[in-house]
């Protein structure tokens, strides 16, 4: 199923209130967004340039510690939708359970596809999908790892769409060599979804080919001009992931009260072990607090981390 977060307008119809007054948690967006400055008027006038797209490739490149070829698109999701429709069809394994829209747009190219449940069932695959740290539980593996798994199957496209608080963990530096994909999401960290940004990284050959595809402007003069100046901003950065960890353990802390159990998270969601996942989004959900459950699931919440201090008493309150 491709069931996802962010459908609040589901929520208000069903549940009812005005949707300026609901806080949407079932997403993994950051609710404090980077600060949009006032952008110059041409900018929304006229077509993006090949100067300004450079531009913005070489704030990634360095925000992410890599000189790999990089391709500008409109979000992770544009990404996770191309990068099949370039590599000759075949079987694929997807570690799962993670973001569903992997194996639906590999269905969708015409891929054979296999859910695992270990990194090594991955061993093999004509292309293999790994998300790190994965959605919804935050697993992560480290890149020694994932380049020991590059060198057993085909393809492997990694998924970095929650990594930026975690550099560590990413294999972005290696991503030009054949075999390797890497997918970076700007908006997720920097709060911006909207902006739809997104990254591909990969071998010069295939990210021509998806370049063709994309077509001669992906992006937005105000997404160029926006992410090249919040990837440069390093101290916003540092301050945002040292913010992101001490809420995320004030959440943690929230939920064992209300008798919860921690599976595990990022510094932007946390998943939650429950009696009842069901039950637990309707009671936010009577308190105009949106979460994330899954199909697959009976037990199991998602929850993003509320912005200001008052979408943090809404939430104790509602879990009191």
């Amino acid at each position: 199923m491709r069931d996802h977060g962010g459908n609040i307008d589901w929520a208000v119809s069903h549940f009812g209130g005005a949707q300026e007054n609901w806080i949407d948690l079932s997403t993994g967006i950051n609710r404090v967004p980077y600060p949009i400055p006032p952008l110059p008027t041409d900018i929304w006038q006229k077509l993006p340039t090949r100067q300004a797209t450079e531009g913005l490739i070489a704030a990634a490149q360095a925000a992410y510690g890599t000189s790999a070829p990089m391709l500008p698109v409109a979000g992770a999701q544009a990404a996770i939708q191309m990068l099949p429709t370039v590599i000759e069809t075949g079987h694929a394994r997807v570690l799962a359970p993670t973001y569903n829209e992997h194996r639906a747009s590999l269905l969708s190219a015409g891929w054979q596809v296999q859910d695992v449940s270990t990194l090594g069932q991955l061993e093999g695959a004509e292309l293999a999908v790994v998300v790190n740290p994965n959605n919804p539980d935050g697993n992560r593996y480290s890149p020694e790892t994932l380049l020991e798994l590059a060198k057993t199957v085909g393809t492997l496209i990694v998924d970095e769409s929650f990594a930026d608080p975690q550099p560590d963990l990413s294999l972005a530096a290696d991503a030009g060599r054949d075999g390797l994909f890497v997918l970076r999401s700007f908006g997720k960290f920097y709060g911006l979804a909207g902006l739809r940004l997104g990254f591909i990284l990969g071998p010069k050959a295939a990210l021509a080919r998806l370049s063709e595809l994309a077509g001669p402007w992906p992006i937005s003069g105000p997404a160029i001009e926006i992410g090249r100046l919040a990837l440069a901003d390093k101290t916003w950065a540092a301050r945002t992931t040292e913010r992101l960890r001490n809420e995320a353990a004030i959440m943690d802390d929230i939920a064992t009260k209300a008798g919860w159990t921690l599976v595990g998270g990022t510094e932007l969601f946390r998943l939650y072990d429950t009696s009842s996942a069901e039950e637990a989004q309707k009671t936010l959900a009577q308190n105009q607090i949106w979460s994330r459950i899954f199909p697959w699931s009976p037990t199991l919440i998602r929850l993003g981390l509320p912005g200001p201090i008052n979408e943090w008493d809404r939430l104790k309150e509602a879990l009191s």
